[in-house]
């Protein structure tokens, strides 16, 4: 299948193993960016591939790892017919498509994303770019990749914790769109997912679409595509200050926007209650004792942020979302009144 975001189109192959990728890229002109947990895990994956291996964990995701990527092109002689493929989680692919998008002022570039996270929402819509000190993805661009290659068995290795993480944002997206799917994850659960293979490849095609729906309408953010942000406001100043996992953190924030849209949306409390019953279901946490002070300060640098006021994504009901303007200072307020 083939989604088209600006004119640009990006192939999807499903069902593909791993090995179909010399199939799209000839391996004297690709070059795969990998870390060392990925590398380690799927050492077959990699033979016979230029591979450029970088630490892993978002602790990582900085412009000096992006130099370093850099570095090793240049010493490889890539040139401007190069291919660059990040194979592995969100960290990975997003570093990849921002060198990819300024070595020699872009190169093609393709994802084989290796986590449900990176499967569902990090590897897809052409978000790319890199941390600075403390906060989050204030570095990169948008630019959209050649080609996504799933291969669900990669995910045979992938620790408990990173199921959860990918899960969160398939909640998120039910939350944003699909009632249904939020009622079909309240049924079959995580273990559900985990112990049936066609259950779980459709659910993870199902959230591809939902995602591409959205950036194809709005590839720059301009309007609906800030949905996608529900639970990331506060979600990624928590991540940040809490040293939380990705998914755990957005389960913080979407429990976080539920109460403010109560406050602000008429969010149903019955649909609150589904939303954290769903995601204690899954293994993700609903509460936690945060410092407030520390994530609002973060926030104030927040890419959403226009001024004094933030976009932030409230829900209106399971299924629908609406973008927000709310003052740092009327957030603050709200947020020492809730919580």
């Amino acid at each position: 299948m083939t989604f088209t975001v600006d004119g640009v189109h990006t192939d999807c192959y499903v069902h593909a193993a791993s090995e179909a990728l010399r199939q799209l890229v000839d391996p004297t002109q690709g070059f795969l960016l990998t870390d060392e947990q990925v590398f380690a895990a799927h050492p077959l994956l990699f033979n016979g591939w230029r591979t450029i291996i970088v630490p892993a964990g978002e602790a990582h995701k900085q412009p000096t790892t992006i130099q370093s990527i850099i570095d090793q092109l240049v010493r490889h002689e890539a040139d401007r017919s190069s291919v660059l493929i990040g194979v592995g989680g969100g960290v990975v692919t997003d570093m990849a498509g921002y060198a990819a998008g300024i070595y020699m002022r872009g190169i093609r570039c393709g994802f084989i994303p290796t986590t449900v996270l990176a499967m569902v929402d990090a590897a897809l819509g052409g978000k790319n770019g890199v941390d600075l000190g403390a906060y989050k993805n204030l570095i990169g661009l948008i630019r959209q990749p050649e080609f996504l290659l799933f291969d669900t068995t990669l995910l045979a290795t992938l620790p408990e914790q990173e199921w959860r993480n990918g899960f969160a944002e398939i909640v998120k997206h039910a939350m944003l769109f699909d009632v249904d799917l939020f009622v079909q994850l309240e049924h079959c659960g995580l273990t559900g997912y985990q112990r049936d293979p066609a259950a779980l490849e459709s659910l993870i095609m199902r959230n591809v679409h939902l995602k591409y729906q959205t950036v194809e309408a709005d590839p720059f953010e301009k309007g609906p595509r800030k949905k996608l942000n529900l639970g990331h406001t506060l979600g990624h100043a928590i991540e940040t200050t809490h040293q939380l996992p990705h998914g755990y953190a957005i389960s913080l924030g979407m429990v976080a926007a539920a109460r403010l849209g109560e406050e602000l949306t008429n969010f149903p409390s019955g649909d609150k209650d589904r939303l954290v019953g769903l995601l204690q279901q899954i293994g993700l946490p609903v509460q936690l004792d945060v410092d407030w002070d520390a994530v609002l300060q973060l926030i104030r640098m927040d890419k959403k942020r226009k001024g004094n006021d933030i976009h932030f994504i409230l829900p209106k009901a399971i299924g629908e979302a609406v973008v927000q303007p709310i003052s740092i200072t009327q957030l603050t307020d709200l947020i020492r009144q809730i919580f």
